[in-house]
């Protein structure tokens, strides 16, 4: 009996251990199941959203409309300052230079005598040319006596009509010879006046081309003489863009040297251009009553044009490729899509382009320009959001 009731005891004990664990391998294998299918249903839905199509938000500032707006166009050369009036002086007869007193960079004016040339050559001509002259005097002053007094024989019969002929031609060729004389005085006498060396023009000293002590040729440059007071610009200017300047249209320089722009006008278009090439020259006129610009100082020229009407424009941000090629992205149906567009008209300062074709003013176009952008990918415009989606990353605006 007591054996009995200890097997009893054994037995529930082993059956109550036995059911216990039976009862844990049966939750713990429920747990693996339900983590198993856990797995295996996410597993699909992970890849799903992978696969799914995914939408690039851009904010309205991002997005913009074509705009009809007057475009102001620019046309810019450059080129060296000339001072057009500039005078050379050069010796007029031949002779040392005795003293140059002109220094490069003096102030003269005009009639100011520059220097003194030893003119004896000169002088001696002159002298010459008077003796010439006195003789000249004579010998008709003597034919018109002899003429006299043949008139009054012929009045008288004793000498023949031929001989007061003779008389009087006689009288007429001195008489020319006495002019010639007269006129080679003089030629001599305006070259011994010019050959003082003076200043023909009020302006600055720019270069001596003698020195003290030289023997000066005929026509040899001695001193250059600028003035300041007026000023040119003489530049190039391309073939398609010249028909839009005209003489007098307002000009602004921007000198090397000087921050403040120089207000100048159009003086005078070439009308051909030059050869070898597709430009033509355009001269600029400027006034410099200060004197402060110099000759030789280079600038950059700019003409601003006005728009006679409106035209459809983009930011210039918003256009990517090369001259050749452009194109935009719009967002058309909730896709990107990609446009070739064919470009006018630029306005720097502004930063916007006009639009011939490719797109009209209800496009919806990216401002700027954007990496990894794929043409279908879905789209919208979201206010809400401040920025691109990370999909689209910013390229650095050109």
């Amino acid at each position: 009996m007591e054996l009995h009731k200890t097997s009893s005891r054994f037995n529930k004990r082993w059956w109550l251990g036995g059911g216990l664990s039976a009862v844990a391998l049966a939750i713990a294998a429920g747990v693996a199941v339900n983590a198993n299918g856990a797995d295996a249903g996410s597993k699909p839905d992970a890849k799903d959203r992978k696969d799914a199509p995914k939408t690039l938000r851009f904010t309205a500032s991002e997005v913009v409309q074509p705009q009809r707006q007057a475009l102001r166009a620019v046309v810019e050369f450059s080129g060296p300052l000339v001072a057009p009036n500039t005078a050379i002086v050069r010796a007029k007869g031949g002779g040392t230079l005795l003293n140059l007193a002109a220094p490069e960079g003096s102030r003269v004016k005009a009639g100011q005598s520059l220097g003194t040339l030893d003119l004896e050559d000169l002088r001696q001509r002159v002298n010459e040319r008077q003796a010439a002259v006195e003789a000249s005097r004579a010998q008709a002053a003597q034919a018109e006596r002899t003429h006299l007094a043949n008139e009054g024989l012929a009045r008288q019969n004793f000498i023949a009509p031929t001989a007061l002929d003779s008389s009087r031609a006689q009288l007429d060729s001195a008489r020319a010879n006495l002019a010639a004389a007269r006129a080679q005085l003089e030629t001599v006498q305006v070259a011994l006046r010019q050959a003082t060396l003076t200043a023909p023009i009020s302006g600055w000293v720019a270069k001596r081309h003698a020195v003290p002590g030289e023997k000066l040729q005929l026509e040899q440059a001695v001193v250059t003489v600028v003035d300041l007071s007026q000023l040119e610009l003489a530049g190039l200017v391309g073939t398609h863009e010249v028909s839009r300047l005209k003489p007098g249209m307002a000009a602004t320089l921007r000198i090397e040297g000087h921050t403040e722009p120089v207000a100048a006008k159009i003086a005078r278009i070439s009308p051909a251009a030059e050869p070898g090439t597709r430009s033509i020259g355009v001269t600029l006129s400027l006034s410099n009553p200060g004197e402060q610009l110099r000759a030789g100082q280079y600038a950059v020229a700019s003409v601003t044009l006005d728009d006679p009407e409106p035209r459809l424009t983009l930011p210039q941000t918003a256009l990517m490729g090369s001259s050749g090629q452009q194109a935009v992205w719009v967002i058309d149906g909730g896709e990107l899509k990609r446009r070739l567009v064919t470009v006018g008209r630029q306005d720097a300062k502004e930063g916007r382009v006009e639009i011939l074709s490719g797109v009209d003013a209800k496009a919806q176009v990216l401002a700027a320009r954007y990496d990894n952008l794929r043409e279908g990918t879905k789209a919208e415009i979201d206010a809400g959001k401040a920025k691109v989606a990370a999909a689209a990353v910013p390229a650095t605006a050109r």
